[in-house]
């Protein structure tokens, strides 16, 4: 039977124009003219490709989250269409990539990559970039943690509430040479976002029952319930993420415990840095029962300067006082990786007194002025007091603080040469941490005995250093211990606190009532002490501070209790 001759040239049209679709369809996928694209598959097992780009997420829900992109020269070529004086290698240590995070057509976030993100090979040579941005759990690529910024940080948790938006993720290259620059678009893309409801366990959200403990007398002063159970929702929902344990002391007595995330009141936290703070307790002990003259004491008494690489005379002016106040001018700064005494390079060394000696010192650093926060100063300290006092610093510590604090329960951790590790190494339970921050409330006293001296205290506790220089304005450190203000309600509370990464705080407030302890393990979030702060001034401050007592602060500048 023979075809109709017009019907078999529609059915040959057909064919070719879909395929011919097809085709240009792929090739743009492939080929991309600026335009950046998303896919929601695990990078780890599965090889992507255009196949999988999509245009739609469901937040909470889908595992995975990638952006690819094609350039059509490498990122240092767009640098140096911003610059072009400057050579490769100085362009691209004054630049990166830019990318700009929009929600909804506004602009969230804008994260100015810094030089460590991407190796040289690639600013130099690479075109096609395959990045991570969800995951559901940590992995070490700076996409994944300008992710968390992006939401952590800049608010898009806050932003991508329930229900559907738009994510726009814009690229660019930026240089910082006098003056920021930026280019032009190098890729653009855009998807849709259904924005799940978190579900949580209900049971999680009313007040925690306190259960009677020896240590503590409970409280049954009243307190605003109300936000306490809205900031247990906000842990349940983990948008304040990885938080343990909350401990709120007012007047010696336990106002509020609560745990989260399967802590118990029986768990040792690990509190990172907070543990330094315990070498400068130590140390104000040896002191007073003259193990040591006093703060004023040099490095060189102690150690025999001349036989440590990079010795200079400037090493004998270092005192103990200098490294309390992380002022040593030692060449170590813990937020700078490059820096030659960056704890990570110490950790991995067979001996961390010796790394921390050996350091060269910073020559426009003036010793006892300018902070730098410099951990390995640390290890140090608790090396001194390991050496001066009887049976060694662990054993010191059980016999002269934690016995007293009637403390039985905890660990350290120690350095290679079996000392206690001072740089953050002491593990206790939440409730033994507000015992330690009382007793600096107490001016050095728990239960009626003068455990730390009341003098040793005040200086602990003052502001010994501006941090103005690493950027934070109005905010000190003391022996190590940092001091800041909180606002609550237009009205300002200043606080001496303990620090350790991951958001864990014990807070010693100056002019109300309170301690407060918050122990959490978010140690790789960007934005974990930030969240801290969060709590703190809009859902814990605002719980329990009495309003009569604002009231008399403001009119008559006495404090009733």
């Amino acid at each position: 039977m023979k075809l109709n001759f017009n019907l078999l040239c529609i059915v040959y049209l057909f064919i070719a124009c879909n395929t011919i679709s097809s085709s240009q369809k792929k090739n743009q996928l492939e080929t991309p003219e600026n335009t950046l694209f998303f896919s929601k598959v695990d990078f780890k097992t599965n090889k992507i490709t255009s196949d999988n780009y999509t245009n739609d997420l469901t937040l909470h829900k889908d595992p995975f989250l990638n952006i690819h992109f094609t350039l059509k020269e490498p990122l240092v070529k767009s640098l140096k269409s911003l610059a072009p004086h400057l050579t490769d290698e100085q362009l691209l240590n004054s630049g990166n990539f830019q990318f700009t995070f929009l929600v909804n057509g506004k602009k969230v976030h804008i994260e100015n990559l810094n030089k460590g993100a991407g190796t040289l090979e690639t600013k130099t040579n690479k075109l096609t970039y395959k990045l991570p941005l969800i995951y559901p759990e940590q992995i070490d690529f700076w996409s994944w943690f300008m992710w968390l910024k992006f939401m952590k940080l800049s608010g898009g948790e806050d932003i991508l509430t329930e229900g559907k938006h738009s994510l726009t993720v814009e690229v660019r290259s930026y240089l910082k040479d006098q003056k920021l620059k930026t280019g032009p678009i190098l890729s653009k893309g855009t998807l849709k976002i259904e924005v799940a409801r978190i579900k949580i366990n209900e049971q999680l959200v009313p007040v925690q029952k306190i259960k009677p403990i020896n240590d503590w007398k409970i409280s049954k002063v009243n307190y605003d319930t109300n936000k306490i159970e809205a900031l247990n929702r906000k842990i349940a929902e983990k948008r304040f993420d990885q938080i343990n344990g909350i401990i709120v002391i007012k007047n010696n007595e336990l106002l509020i415990e609560e745990y989260f995330n399967g802590a118990n009141r029986n768990s040792l936290h690990d509190v990172r840095s907070v543990g330094k703070s315990f070498a400068s307790t130590l140390l104000g002990i040896a002191i007073q029962e003259n193990h040591i003259n006093n703060e004023k004491a040099l490095l060189k008494d102690f150690y025999n300067l001349r036989s440590f690489k990079n010795y200079t005379q400037k090493k004998d002016s270092v005192t103990l006082e200098s490294l309390l106040t992380m002022s040593s001018g030692f060449l170590g700064d813990d937020t700078n990786y490059n820096s030659p005494g960056n704890e990570e390079k110490m950790y991995p060394t067979k001996n961390w007194v010796d790394f921390t000696l050996n350091l060269p010192m910073e020559k426009d650093k003036k010793i006892g002025f300018d902070f730098s926060y410099f951990t390995a100063g640390v290890v140090v300290l608790g090396d001194v007091i390991h050496k001066s006092v009887p049976e060694g610093l662990v054993s010191y510590a059980d016999k002269k603080l934690f016995k007293p604090l009637e403390i039985t329960n905890y660990k350290w951790q120690y350095t290679p040469q079996k000392v206690g590790n001072t740089a953050g190494g002491i593990q206790l339970r939440a409730i033994d941490f507000a015992k330690y921050g009382q007793l600096y409330k107490n001016k050095g006293t728990w239960k009626d005995k003068q455990i730390l001296n009341e003098k040793w205290v005040e200086k602990t506790l003052s502001k010994q250093v501006s941090l103005a220089n690493i950027g934070l304005e109005n905010e000190y450190y003391g022996f190590l211990f940092w001091n800041k203000t909180y606002t609550v309600n237009n009205k300002t509370y200043e606080v001496s606190y303990c620090s350790g990464r991951g958001g864990n705080k014990i807070f010693i407030f100056k002019d109300i009532p309170f301690v407060v302890v918050i122990t959490a393990s978010a140690y790789n979030a960007p934005n974990a002490h930030s969240n801290v702060d969060k709590m703190m001034e809009e859902y814990i401050l605002p719980a329990v501070i009495d309003k009569k007592l604002e009231y008399s602060q403001n009119f008559t500048g006495i404090i009733f209790d």
